[in-house]
């Protein structure tokens, strides 16, 4: 056997839950680097089965019991962002706004976004005609009446 498969085994063998088999004790028997492993393994197992956990004081149920109701009687904090400590109301708000950023995002990208101007202007004005056809682009774009008024104008314009 390998060093590595035996030291895989030795707290088990230290711990008296599994039996050395005869491979095992013969590169135990060899290698003095896992018998020594194995020794420390005993004796740290021996000061473990040795020790005793300390008892608790008298007084501690009594002393955590006062506590608990000190804690339970304190006020409940109250501002306007206590809710947020709770988990449900946080979650259900982080939920709102990943959904409003992702409406607002797929409404920009297809082109829908819905910002007009502040002042609509006259038609018949210069600016009333420009913000006319940057709405109807599409349709003007479209069109093939565009390209007519391009030739009556190159037509006219020509002495």
């Amino acid at each position: 056997m390998k060093c590595t498969e035996v030291r895989e085994l030795l707290p088990d063998l230290a711990a008296g839950l599994a039996a050395a088999g005869p491979e095992i004790n013969d590169h135990i028997g060899s290698c003095a680097e896992c018998a020594g492993t194995l020794a420390e393994l005993r004796a740290t197992m021996t000061l473990l089965d040795e020790w005793q956990a300390p008892e608790p004081s008298p007084y501690f149920d009594t002393r955590l019991h006062a506590k608990l109701r000190e804690e339970a009687a304190k006020e409940q904090p109250s501002g306007w962002l206590a809710w947020l400590r709770r988990p449900a109301l946080a979650i259900s708000l982080a939920a709102a706004l990943v959904v409003g950023a992702t409406v607002f995002r797929l409404q920009e990208t297809r082109g829908h976004t819905s910002i007009q101007p502040v002042l609509a202007a006259e038609p018949g004005t210069a600016v009333g005609d420009l913000q006319a056809l940057d709405n109807n682009q599409d349709v003007y774009a479209d069109s093939d009446l565009m390209d007519d008024l391009q030739v009556q104008q190159d037509v006219t314009a020509t002495p």
